[in-house]
């Protein structure tokens, strides 16, 4: 889909900001840099006086407290709130429910073509900004709108309602048994980097055709890349060659594979335009089910509600899926719309070609969308009224697949560890330094005893049949030794377990995942 680029500033039809908005201050559209820590000029209505830093959305401050930093910027600027994006960038994040839900379903003044962006345009965004992997233009369903999208929309989410369930559930549940099958003697665990970090990767090379060996050389290669290491040109380029690859012989050979049905799709993408979708589908996909998983586990681990209600009975699993998605969702904040045109929202002043961030998390405790008081913890039970998968047009097409590989995969664990306890007291938990994910940076476990795998489920004809999954190789032991537990008691789990025996397990040295305009993508969606 061809857009035309936004004219530059001052040409017919640029905004000519009102006196004094921050995002505009020192005269003409944008006509001065906003600086992390460098006063902004002038006031909006009823907000930001004379002297005031824009509140940058990176560091400390939306890592580690980022209910806070929302908070605040509502109560001081209402739904729509000026921010920094880095040093020199400025952008508006969208803190209101029903805010966000215009800008998401008016793709006519606000657009997914960041060509449009001003900053950019002005000369001012960095070649190696760790903006670009997620900001730049390129033709996939993320950055088109109208028929184009639509268009491209269409084919991903054909491919994905094509999963049968009840395989995937089986696929996932078998790969995550040979992740715990493979630690090791100690009783220790680091459920984010022996657990969540590598389950999605082995179930969606399985999903995409991949040999059945090709799970754990895929998380080597993007553990490579989103290190930014000596290793990462190497690993971009062989990552490239494998999905390369993998189209052209599907394009030869289908399968009953998702590579396969998307290049059968009706909109006859072309190699090039699977290859990209296919990255955006393993980047996306494999990064929200990481946080997602890592963010329930942590949620059932520290929250003494799942373990007992008041009334005696359980939270299930499912309530703490829905409760992670409302308060901790797996994409914070997501870049972004472009205005294509002058407008007021939230009653800010937004002009041509200013950038806004979808505040997905704050929106989410938007008074307006939860009602009267705050929640505190009360549980959200079946209420999916949250904005964790987006709106309109452009909401996220893989929620049930998603759903499924994270649900099976807290079930499976917590089954097979029915002491499961947290190894640090919870406040000790480290958050990764990403403004767009929620991810926690590690998630270290005790356990004593496990149950062995639920046994298979009777073989059944399918158009779909995944291949078997490989068994990782064990990780050697930590040598630093098992800090004392910081809590106990039963987990919610899917099933009731089986007696334990007493083989125990180790932690793994597997390495948080890792940076080209994909291999940029994944480290910059992960915080890296």
């Amino acid at each position: 889909m061809n857009v035309p680029e936004p004219g530059a500033p001052g040409a017919p039809g640029a905004a000519v900001p009102p006196p004094g908005c921050p995002a505009h201050a020192g005269g003409g559209a944008h006509g001065g840099a906003a600086h992390a820590g460098t006063a902004h000029a002038g006031t909006v209505p009823g907000g930001l006086p004379v002297g005031v830093p824009l509140t940058p959305l990176y560091g400390a401050a939306v890592a580690d407290d980022p209910h806070g930093l929302y908070a605040r910027l509502r109560a001081r600027y209402g739904p729509v709130a000026p921010i920094e994006l880095e040093p020199g960038v400025e952008a508006w994040l969208v803190l209101g429910y029903p805010e966000l839900l215009e800008l998401t379903r008016n793709e006519a003044l606000f657009s997914k073509d960041s060509r449009r962006w001003r900053v950019p345009a002005e000369g001012r965004l960095a070649a190696d900004s760790r903006l670009q992997p997620m900001t730049s233009w390129r033709p996939t369903l993320l950055n088109l709108d109208g028929a184009e999208h639509q268009r491209l929309r269409a084919a991903v989410a054909d491919t994905l309602a094509r999963i049968d369930h009840r395989q995937l559930r089986e696929t996932t549940e078998a790969a995550a048994d040979a992740l715990i099958d493979s630690w090791g003697p100690d009783g220790t665990a680091d459920l984010v980097t022996q657990y969540a970090r590598r389950l999605p990767l082995l179930v969606f090379t399985q999903l995409l055709g991949l040999p059945a060996d090709a799970g754990t050389h895929l998380i080597r290669l993007i553990s490579h890349i989103a290190d930014s290491g000596a290793e990462s040109v190497r690993a971009n380029q062989e990552f490239q060659t494998l999905l390369v690859d993998l189209v052209r012989q599907r394009r030869a050979t289908p399968g009953a594979d998702l590579t396969s049905w998307l290049l059968a799709h009706p909109a006859a993408l072309t190699d090039e335009e699977a290859v990209h979708h296919l990255v955006v589908m393993m980047v996306a996909g494999n990064e929200t089910t990481i946080c997602w998983t890592g963010n329930t586990l942590r949620l059932l681990l520290t929250d003494r509600r799942f373990r007992a209600t008041l009334t005696g009975g359980r939270l299930t699993v499912a309530d703490a899926l829905e409760e992670v998605l409302w308060r901790d969702p797996p994409t914070q904040n997501f870049p972004g719309r472009w205005a294509t045109g002058d407008t007021i929202l939230g009653g800010q002043y937004i002009a041509r070609g200013d950038m806004l961030v979808l505040g997905l998390a704050a929106a989410n405790a938007d008074p307006a969308a939860q009602g009267p008081g705050t929640p505190g913890h009360t549980a959200f039970g079946g209420n999916r009224a949250h904005l964790a998968w987006g709106a309109g047009k452009h909401v996220c097409p893989a929620q049930q697949p998603a759903r499924i590989i994270v649900e099976t995969a807290v079930e499976t664990l917590l089954h097979r560890l029915p002491d499961l306890q947290l190894a640090v007291p919870p406040n000790e938990l480290a958050w990764r330094p990403s403004p767009w994910s929620r991810a926690l940076a590690s998630l270290p476990v005790l356990y004593s005893a496990f149950t062995p795998p639920r046994p298979p489920a009777p073989e059944r004809p399918s158009a779909w049949t995944p291949p078997q999954v490989p068994q990782p190789t064990p990780a050697p032991a930590d040598p630093t030794g098992r800090p004392e537990p910081a809590g106990t008691g039963a987990l919610p789990s899917g099933s009731t377990p089986s007696d334990a025996t007493s083989t125990g397990r180790t932690p793994g040295s597997g390495k948080p995942g890792r940076r080209s305009w994909w291999s940029s993508l994944a480290g910059w969606w992960s915080g890296q």
